[in-house]
């Protein structure tokens, strides 16, 4: 397995579109499987359209799914932190993409895009695997 670890700041945006630098990992590969993965508790990966509104929706539906209260048992941090810790319940931690020839095999309109909510940590690592076919 071939693996590589990206930093992602995300201090000005909720979600980074990665789809660049999961081409980018791919393209020394041939065919197989490739896994990104974030080692965080408050943090998620998704493969959605992005640039047409749809990466603000799902921000904007995660939010109201999860709002910033004083519900949550898990309380320390910001207001309404114990909501970043359910979010890997709704977004995965990690998607697993095909590859053929080098190329994730995405849709014409997907990407994957890291979904960061959390307001207490801005830094993130973002591991790339690769699985030979």
């Amino acid at each position: 397995m071939q693996t590589d670890v990206v930093e992602v700041d995300t201090s000005r945006r909720r979600t980074v579109d990665l789809t660049e630098e999961v081409r980018a990992f791919c393209a020394g590969h041939g065919d197989g499987l490739c896994n990104v993965f974030v080692p965080h508790a408050t943090a998620g990966v998704a493969i959605i359209e992005t640039g047409a509104g749809s990466d603000a929706d799902l921000v904007d539906t995660l939010e109201r799914l999860l709002p910033r209260d004083d519900r949550y048992r898990h309380a320390h941090g910001s207001p309404g932190h114990g909501a970043d810790h359910v979010l890997p319940a709704l977004v995965a931690p990690s998607v697993t993409l095909p590859v053929q020839g080098g190329k994730p095999l995405l849709g014409t309109w997907q990407s994957v895009v890291l979904v960061d909510l959390n307001r207490d940590n801005s830094h993130r690592k973002v591991r790339f695997s690769f699985i030979d076919g």
